[in-house]
């Protein structure tokens, strides 16, 4: 299992919370910041994840996928990072 997908399991988030958190990256980074707050992760665990995440990045693009989030909507996530 993708090691995103299993951090959010582990802290029983729904996919249904995940594809949100990852929707709300599409509209505004900020609200996502503040989505995963409030998900009940401990902070050390955020920081592993965010540690995955930049560091492999492909692992947040398969996690997405697997929650729904189309490829329009991950190439909205990333333009949202570079810009």
């Amino acid at each position: 299992m993708n090691p995103i997908l299993a951090t959010f399991k582990e802290h029983n988030v729904s996919d249904a919370k995940v594809k949100e958190l990852f929707e709300s990256f599409t509209v505004n980074p900020m609200v996502a910041m503040a989505v995963i707050q409030q998900l009940g992760i401990p902070a050390e665990k955020l920081q592993q994840l965010m540690g995955l995440v930049i560091t492999q990045p492909r692992l947040a693009k398969e996690a997405a996928e697997c929650v729904g989030i189309n490829k329009a909507q991950l190439e909205k996530i990333k333009a949202q990072f570079q810009g």
